[in-house]
């Protein structure tokens, strides 16, 4: 979004001459943070340190983060705060470019500014429903950015800063019901709205975002230990997460969002934040459902049609959760610096990486070899299940063994952690 020479109208309605990067916009960012900007990490890390610089430009101009800029415009649409898990990102991976202590205080910045709900945020501990309009959804996306700036954080040795919003990520917390087991709007007084109907949804009016409580429930990426002490267990969690492929897909009220789309059960890929649900199973020790899930995603609800995808592209983050997937792996936690396994979806595929070629190989890759038995990163063991970043950019094979029983290749998490 600029001249040949750079030259570029801010969100301060400036001209900006020649400022020595290449300006960027129509950032999605709440579809785009979870998946298109983290593969962008690794296709194109050329490009990222000018996304980088535009939005750190953008923080200078109209003094935070960008939310969803259009046309070098902030339209403020969606929740949250998902300008940080991307800055936060580019810091944790180490990518060059850009001032690392400037770009963290853009973070501190945009996580501190007191608009959009994150005033009474600060004030209640959370986003009480009976003050703001969804509130549970913007609550839960400050607290996962919050997460990713404590990422940042550490990686800069800012101890302080990491606490602080690691404790303060928290929050999402509060809206977790024991009695029902689901993300539940709480008022100003920490009671529970009522009547509360899972399965209900009110487009753009209720205390999700283009979602239910059975979609928001897992909104909790950056801190899934977390999420097993509010559910009081890793077996009962799992218990819940199985149920939410099984239950109706029936999405109920007279005003329901049209993005809850691509439904399984409940789970709705057609709609961002479902995304890294399948791969909480790996992140709980049950890879070969994350396995299922993932192949029958791949390979029902993508196709080479008109109306291949289950939901709206958002500006590539439907195409690049099915690039990740399909090379087995995707970056749950923002800001994490690493990427969970699920199941590749080729028998070799190649990606062309700073340190040469990332090689990821499927062997004995069938329809029915679903379940990964073993990996090897470059002929060794890998008993991970995860990949770093920095394992990916320095390229390697990575090579799964795949076969038609459920196995464990890794130390599954002790129930309760």
């Amino acid at each position: 979004f600029c001249d040949v020479n750079g030259d570029y109208r801010g969100s301060d309605y400036e001209i900006h001459r020649a400022p020595g990067f290449t300006n960027y916009t129509t950032f999605s960012l709440w579809d785009t943070y979870r998946a298109a900007m983290p593969l962008m990490t690794i296709l194109h890390p050329e490009r990222m340190p000018d996304i980088v610089q535009t939005m750190l430009h953008i923080a200078d101009e109209q003094g935070r983060l960008p939310v969803w800029h259009l046309w070098g415009n902030e339209t403020d649409c969606m929740v949250g705060n998902p300008g940080i898990p991307v800055v936060a990102d580019a810091i944790v991976k180490g990518i060059e470019g850009f001032d690392r202590e400037k770009a963290f205080e853009a973070i501190r910045k945009t996580a501190m500014d007191p608009g959009r709900g994150n005033g009474l945020r600060m004030e209640h501990g959370y986003i009480p429903c009976d003050l703001f309009n969804e509130a549970v959804a913007y609550d839960m996306e400050y607290a996962l950015a919050d997460g990713a700036a404590a990422r940042a954080a550490e990686a800069l040795g800012r101890t302080e800063d990491a606490k602080y919003f690691t404790e303060r990520s928290h929050s999402y917390r509060n809206y977790f019901d024991p009695a029902t087991r689901f993300m539940r709007g709480r008022d100003s007084k920490g009671g529970w709205r009522t009547p509360f109907n899972p399965f209900a949804s009110t487009h753009r009016a209720d205390d999700y975002c283009e979602g239910n409580a059975w979609q928001y429930t897992w909104l909790a990426p950056h801190d899934v230990e977390g999420l097993v002490g509010c559910f009081g267990g890793r077996e009962e969690m799992l218990g819940k997460l199985d149920s939410l492929f099984t239950v109706s897909s029936v999405v109920e009220g007279a005003e329901t969002s049209p993005d809850i789309s691509g439904l399984i059960g409940q789970y709705a890929h057609g709609n961002e934040p479902s995304h890294h649900v399948l791969y909480l199973y790996t992140m709980l020790g049950q890879p070969w459902k994350t396995a299922d899930k993932v192949r029958e995603v791949l390979t029902t609800l993508y196709h080479a049609e008109p109306d291949g995808l289950s939901g709206n592209e958002d500006v590539g983050q439907m195409s690049a959760w099915y690039v990740l997937s399909s090379l087995g792996m995707y970056e749950v936690e923002p800001a994490g610096g690493r990427y969970w396994f699920g199941i590749p979806l080729f028998d070799r595929a190649e990606v062309k990486v700073p340190g040469g070629v990332f090689v990821v190989a499927a062997k004995n890759n069938t329809p029915e070899n679903r379940y990964v038995q073993r990996i090897t990163l470059d002929g060794k063991p890998y008993d991970k299940p995860y990949i770093t970043h920095g394992e990916v950019m320095r390229g390697g094979v990575l090579e799964f063994e795949m076969g038609p029983e459920p196995a464990l290749w890794y130390d599954a998490p002790a129930t309760g952690k």
